[in-house]
């Protein structure tokens, strides 16, 4: 398998990367619009924060759901774009994913763009405590809800670290235990902005990069397609690896209709060697 043309456009050029869910199907987490995804309709902050019943049935399927994903291991797309990086040729990444792969894989440089699915914060003091702690907590709350969860079978997980379970109706949510307020995963819900820190950062890391490379996302959300926009309006190229059309597709340098994992690992392969014989040939032409 190659891509001579992804290669040529990235060959001895520093990038910024932006990942989406696709970066992550190979790890066993479903990405929301794929033909592997469970049904999905996720659940906006409003209701999060005004429906009681809706917030049961969040802290319910996610009482389930964050343990797969605290489980799930990083895959050859994600140690490629780790290995890239410690080449130097990967400047920053910035992820719309909650999974916290990259960081597993061994990248450093890594903006979280809607958060990580380890933390969770009070809406009324700011107070902060793990997604483990609060697990604590809420298997005392509600003493063998995981086991019948898990004796339905099967369970799927969105990349939201939600998972499909029938019955939360009786499900006992905690307050937060500092002041009583309401705790939320510190993720970005639909209907949030991204705190302006992490969208500066971003963009930032774009700045500092010759080309864009995006890996794994439809970009149909504006929190990534802005990223692209940003990038093409500076004449920075683009380049997209995702299966299936994107938002952005007319604004790619180049476009790969594939998978993240093979293509990387692609990139992890040829990419080192090619900067370095530029690094070589620049050395030798100064003597």
């Amino acid at each position: 398998m190659d891509a001579p043309e992804l290669v040529a456009l990235l060959r001895g050029r520093r990038m910024a990367v932006l990942t989406g869910a696709g970066i992550s199907t190979d790890s066993g987490i479903p990405d929301y619009r794929g033909p592997d995804s469970p049904p999905s309709n996720p659940m906006t902050i409003r209701q999060f924060t005004s429906d009681p019943a809706y917030r049961r049935r969040y802290w319910a399927r996610n009482h389930v759901g964050w343990r797969h994903m605290d489980e799930r291991i990083p895959n050859a797309g994600h140690r490629a774009l780790a290995s890239l990086e410690r080449a130097g040729l990967v400047t920053g990444l910035i992820t719309q994913n909650v999974d916290l792969l990259h960081t597993k894989a061994g990248s450093r440089v890594v903006v979280n763009l809607h958060g990580t699915f380890v933390r969770v914060v009070c809406l009324n003091c700011e107070h902060t405590m793990s997604r483990s702690a609060l697990a604590v907590l809420l298997e005392a709350a509600n003493p063998g809800f995981l086991d019948r969860a898990r004796s339905v079978g099967s369970i799927a997980v969105a990349p939201d670290a939600d998972a499909v379970v029938a019955d939360t109706d009786h499900f006992h949510v905690v307050d937060c235990p500092a002041c009583g307020g309401m705790l939320k995963p510190d993720i970005v819900y639909f209907g949030e902005s991204v705190p302006a820190t992490r969208v500066q950062e971003a963009y930032s890391m774009i700045d500092d990069a010759d080309t864009l490379l995006v890996a794994g996302s439809s970009l149909t959300v504006y929190s990534g397609y802005r990223f692209v926009r940003y990038a093409a309006a500076r004449g920075v190229p683009v380049a997209i690896v995702n299966r299936g059309p994107t938002r952005a597709d007319d604004l790619a340098t180049v476009k790969i209709d594939n998978g993240c994992s093979p293509m990387l690992a692609l990139l992890a392969d040829e990419l080192p060697g090619l900067a370095v014989a530029r690094l070589t040939s620049n050395q030798s032409k100064r003597h």
